[in-house]
This record gives C-alpha cells, sequence and structure tokens, in this order.
C-alpha cells in the first residue's frame, strides 16, 4: 500500500483535519499535502513513523526495534565529529543560546506554558515581561533557564550524577514557585491523564537511589538507558510538581555525560512522546520511545551543526 494511502487511512480512522494530521505526525501542512498527493515521498525515517502509526491506528502489530539505525547514526556522529560536545556547546555563544532557549520553551509548552518561543526568547535573555500572561509562566521560564545553566556547568563524562545533583535541580526549577522546592514529596500523587500508578511516597527515597545507581551504571546501549531510566523516574514520580521538565532534564544530563547531544523533544510531538512514555510504562517495550528519542536527538545535533 502507498503512503498516501496510508495517511488517507489514518486521516479518516481518526477523523482528523488535514491541519491536525500534519501536528500529529510533527510536519507541515505543506509537506503532508505535497505527500497526500504524491508530489513527494516522506525519508526513510519518517515512512517508518508513518508506517508504525498506520499499523497503531489499524491495530496491527509494530515491527520491533525501530531504532535501530538511529543509534547506529547517532553513535556514527558523536564518534565521528565531537570529541567534547559539552565544550563545543559552551565554546559557541549561539548554539549554548540556542539549546538553553529551545529546551525551555518546548518543556514548558509540555507542560501548558502559553508563552511563544519569540516570548520565551525575550524573557530569557531581554528580561522582558508581558503584561498578557501570566507571571508564573514567566518565573518558569527563567528558572529553567538557570537550572539548565547549572546543568552544563556541572555535567562532564567523569561527573557521576547523584541525589543533590536531581535535587538540586529541583530547587532551582521550583525556586520561588513551591514551597517543597528541592525536596522529595511527601504524599500520594496521580498522573494526569494516564492510569500508570505511580510509587508510594514513602518508597520514593529508596527507589531513588536503585535510580541513581542504575544511571551511573556501565550502559552499553546509552539509548536505551536513558529511555528506561527516564520511564522509571516519570512512574516514580519523586516530586509534587515538576516531574516532567527534572526527568527530561536528569535525561540530557544522561546523555551528555556520554558526549550525546541534548534531546530536543518539542512541543508539536507532545502526544507522541507521552503515548511512548505511556506504553514503555505499561508494558515495558521501550522501542517507540527509544525510536522517539533518537529523534529528539537528531533534533539536539542539528542544532550543533546548523
Amino acid at each position: 500500500m502507498k503512503i498516501s494511502q496510508k495517511l488517507k487511512i489514518i486521516k479518516n480512522l481518526l477523523g482528523l483535519t488535514q491541519t491536525e494530521l500534519a501536528r500529529e505526525l510533527g510536519v507541515s501542512f505543506a509537506t503532508l499535502n505535497s505527500w497526500l498527493n504524491k508530489r513527494s515521498t516522506p525519508h526513510k525515517r519518517q515512512q517508518q513513523h508513518i508506517d508504525d502509526f498506520y499499523r497503531k491506528c489499524t491495530g496491527q502489530k509494530i515491527i520491533p526495534d525501530t531504532a535501530s539505525q538511529a543509534k547506529k547514526e547517532i553513535i556514527e556522529i558523536k564518534s565521528k565529529r565531537y570529541k567534547n560536545i559539552i565544550k563545543k556547546i559552551i565554546g559557541s555563544p549561539d548554539i549554548y543560546e540556542e539549546f538553553i532557549l529551545s529546551l525551555t520553551y518546548n518543556t514548558n509548552s509540555i507542560e501548558g506554558s502559553t508563552l511563544t518561543k519569540d516570548e520565551t526568547a525575550d524573557i530569557l535573555f531581554q528580561n522582558a515581561t508581558f503584561p498578557n500572561k501570566d507571571l508564573m509562566e514567566h518565573l518558569e521560564a527563567k528558572n529553567h533557564q538557570t537550572a539548565l545553566q547549572y546543568l552544563f556547568s556541572e555535567i562532564n563524562s567523569k561527573y557521576k550524577i547523584n541525589e543533590e545533583f536531581i535535587l538540586k535541580l529541583h530547587g532551582i526549577l521550583m525556586n520561588g514557585i513551591r514551597k517543597d522546592a528541592g525536596q522529595y514529596r511527601k504524599h500520594g500523587v496521580l498522573i494526569v491523564g494516564t492510569n500508570v500508578p505511580t510509587a508510594n511516597y514513602l518508597k520514593v527515597p529508596v527507589l531513588m537511589k536503585k535510580l541513581i545507581k542504575d544511571i551511573n551504571g556501565r550502559n552499553k546501549d546509552i539509548i536505551y538507558a536513558v529511555a528506561e531510566i527516564h520511564s522509571r523516574f516519570e512512574k516514580i514520580h519523586p516530586f509534587s510538581d515538576g516531574n516532567g521538565r527534572i526527568g527530561r532534564l536528569l535525561m540530557n544530563a544522561m546523555l551528555l555525560k556520554k558526549n550525546i547531544s541534548p534531546a530536543v523533544i518539542k512541543q508539536k510531538n507532545k502526544r507522541f512522546y507521552y503515548k511512548y512514555l505511556n506504553k514503555s510504562q505499561q508494558g515495558e517495550d521501550y522501542n517507540l520511545l527509544e525510536s522517539f528519542l533518537c529523534d529528539a536527538i537528531l533534533s539536539g545535533f542539528a542544532v550543533i551543526e546548523r
């Protein structure tokens, strides 16, 4: 079956407009229109993504190990082009600021911030304020910027991620927002929009110690390790608030330690991110999450190589 036919079936089954389907696939309206009208063809990884989406919509089984080729590409990029990716990022103001902006804008947007990317840039780099926007959104942006700056200044290949580092990140992120900033939760919580159970708050300290031990273990497959740790961290849900943002910061700390670009998880792909994260938490199937994170990492490398 041709890609254009699969796209039309997906569109009809989900009852989506062309604009909504383009958003689901993470492409522009014009690109999707070109595919539907057979004027162009998606590249190989996009075709794989469409095939997987088609199988999910029609109830067919997804082909395993879709992340393997992307993993090879990532390892090749980091091995052949970069001896010290953190030094590369910090040593180039343009690259550094683009990561600060892109990571801050997208992670906060995923959590519901209404700030545009341009507004976020003005807040971060010009200390601007927007009367029509919630002051809390301004503070969340500035706090995330500070947390990223702390992360970039601390992480290197020999750095051991520890409990103090994670609590410090949360303390910075929630500074002036929550009284329990930098502390594990002392009550039960639910993950909104999912039936995944979170850890009993009494078990959080023990579970986090085990998680940190595994973070610093010998991980032969770093992409799998990042996906598995991220999935577990979000399921533990150790904080009252900010778990998604801290989880993504922790993920990028792990990647940078291994000389791999930060993963830029874009707000427009939020639905897929949550879907694959939820799938990993319910069935311990990390393949789709790994593949998604590979795309996010390659987006990060694109920032460095622009």
